[in-house]
């Protein structure tokens, strides 16, 4: 199997003056339940390369098994400063996507055409389409088959309003996740602040913070295991 990570590759936190990007737990944890699982697994971004990683996310603070585990992973570390561009990305080549989050995916993924068109491909070829925390922000513009907003009548999640309230960015940020999927249509669930809430509904698996990445990367490991037998 095949899976594909889509990383944000914007930095800048709206006109804050500080520095954002992808989270790095909510790629750490996805990409080793993903290679140990027995995957492939292929990185990509808007702009190719290098993507940014939240400086905060890199702190003492928020660091987990998975992501002392990438630390110490030279091919692991190679393959994110090499991500592919995202425009050269085919939906044909791989089985499942998974959305990392981190603040940049509200300013690029979630924005980008090549971003909305393979994830409106993979969801209309009914394979896994998954993302956490602010990787749901992909969801604003894709559309099912139909027209209608992808989330529309399908149960989700991702970052909530008062998760957003509690790191003091309600403001800052473009828009509210919790509040864009409800305008979408969607089904949305949450837990109490950071913690782990994992929402599956048919193809499509959402997180709703950091702490629910790995449950996420679990599901979508057995919709893979189940399609396969």
């Amino acid at each position: 199997m095949n899976i594909l990570i889509l990383l944000t590759t914007h930095d800048t936190l709206g006109v804050s003056g500080k520095k954002t990007g992808f989270w790095l737990e909510e790629f750490a944890a996805p990409y080793y339940a993903f290679k140990d699982a027995g995957a492939d697994v292929t990185l990509a971004s808007p702009l190719g390369g290098k993507p940014p990683i939240d400086p905060r996310s890199d702190t003492a603070a928020f660091q987990t098994d998975d992501t002392r585990r990438f630390r110490a992973d030279a091919i692991a570390e190679a393959s994110l400063a090499n991500t592919v561009k995202l425009s050269e990305v085919s939906a044909a080549d791989h089985d499942a996507v998974f959305v990392c989050g981190g603040h940049g995916a509200m300013y690029d993924l979630a924005e980008d055409a090549s971003s909305i068109t393979l994830i409106e491909t993979m969801f209309a070829a009914n394979k896994p389409v998954s993302a956490v925390c602010h990787g749901s922000a992909v969801f604003r513009h894709a559309k099912a088959t139909d027209g209608t907003p992808l989330v529309r009548g399908k149960r989700v999640t991702g970052f909530t309003n008062t998760e957003e309230a509690a790191v003091g960015l309600t403001e800052v940020v473009p828009y509210l996740v919790e509040n864009m999927l409800r305008e979408n249509g969607g089904i949305y669930s949450k837990a109490d602040n950071f913690r782990s809430h994992v929402v599956a509904d048919g193809n499509l698996v959402t997180g709703q913070n950091p702490m629910s990445s790995k449950g996420v990367a679990a599901e979508i490991v057995k919709l893979l295991s189940r399609s396969s037998r």
